[in-house]
């Protein structure tokens, strides 16, 4: 035959996709992926999300003003001495203060929460180095 596989495919009647709709609706982990009820949070209070931006919003200012007052060249050094010192960190399980980070934003001489209380997301809990590393180069 000539034609090959086409003619099947030509003359075939469309199948809609199966699926179950409404209330009772199952999630599909193959198309979606697993739920995480994390996502699907709001923030519960119109202020908590530019608390959670305040450092980027406030760089994002100060390099406006920097653009206005110095010109171009001003705001995109500081940048790229950002990146530079974001860069330089410890080994993972060793805990890494960022303090040439905290000198270029001015934030050196400031006592914050994280001074006294120490940052929640960084316990004092060390690891096992040797996993650790391995964790970060993608041994594991």
């Amino acid at each position: 035959n000539s034609r090959g596989t086409s003619y099947l495919l030509k003359d075939s009647i469309p199948i809609p996709e199966f699926s179950a709709s409404g209330p009772f609706e199952g999630h599909d982990l193959l198309r979606r992926g697993f739920t995480s009820v994390k996502n699907e949070l709001l923030p519960s209070h119109p202020l908590e999300l530019s608390e959670k931006n305040f450092q980027l919003n406030q760089d994002k200012t100060n390099f406006a003003t920097l653009r206005n007052i110095q010109g171009l060249h001003a705001p995109l050094k500081l940048q790229m001495e950002f990146r530079a010192v974001k860069q330089v960190q410890r080994l993972p399980f060793l805990h890494s203060s960022n303090i040439a980070l905290d000198t270029l934003r001015g934030n050196d001489e400031c006592i914050g929460f994280e001074d006294i209380l120490n940052d929640p997301s960084q316990s004092e809990v060390m690891g096992e180095p040797h996993m650790m590393m391995e964790y970060k180069l993608g041994l594991l």
